[in-house]
């Protein structure tokens, strides 16, 4: 059976709306990766989310403030200034799937990528960002690892799909093991062996 001229182009337009959409994909990072590779490793508190345009008016970027409590690695000053794409300004928002997410109060753990001289952005995007939970009295803090939400994430030699490694842990167990893949030398990688 022979289509039409007009039919047989609104078949490609179909199909692609037919196709299921596609999440971002990112490489899986595990701890002792996160904490070698980060420039920067901070424990603080949320202080100023804020988002704004771009230089060029095209894109909206999110800036957000951290009042730092204590580095881990590298020399952060009192705030480190973490700037992502993606935001809201009035009734216009862009979203960023894969990202961190931010909430002022927020208690947190950061790996830190340098971006200039005095900003930051999360490594490993969401896999970066681990939120500090309290009891009500304080007494102990667990370490939330980030949602990676519908991100596709890659195990880094095979590219295949994969689960994040990263877990939920007392926020002394986290800082203990980020102190101790500091100390151990990098992994090398399947494809860099092959190089």
């Amino acid at each position: 059976m022979k289509l039409p001229n007009a039919l047989r182009a609104l078949l490609p337009a179909v199909l692609l709306l037919c196709m299921p959409a596609s999440a971002t994909s990112m490489l899986r990072a595990d701890l002792p990766e996160l904490a070698q590779t980060a420039d920067s490793i901070v424990h603080g508190t949320v202080r100023r989310v804020e988002s704004r345009w771009s230089g060029d008016g095209r894109r909206i970027i999110t800036d957000v403030e951290i009042q730092v409590t204590e580095a881990l690695k590298g020399q952060a000053s009192s705030t480190v200034l973490v700037t992502q794409p993606g935001g809201r300004v009035g009734d216009i928002g862009q979203m960023v799937s894969g990202l961190a997410t931010f909430s002022p109060g927020e208690e947190v753990v950061l790996f830190l990528e340098r971006r200039g001289p005095q900003a930051f952005r999360v490594s490993g995007m969401a896999q970066g960002k681990y939120k500090v939970q309290r009891t009500e009295g304080g007494t102990s803090a667990m370490a939330v690892p980030e949602p990676t939400g519908d991100t596709l994430l890659l195990d880094p030699d095979t590219r295949q799909p994969t689960r994040s490694s990263l877990r939920t842990m007392t926020l002394s167990e986290l800082k203990a093991s980020i102190r101790t893949a500091l100390q151990q030398q990098p992994p090398v990688r399947a494809q860099e062996k092959r190089q």
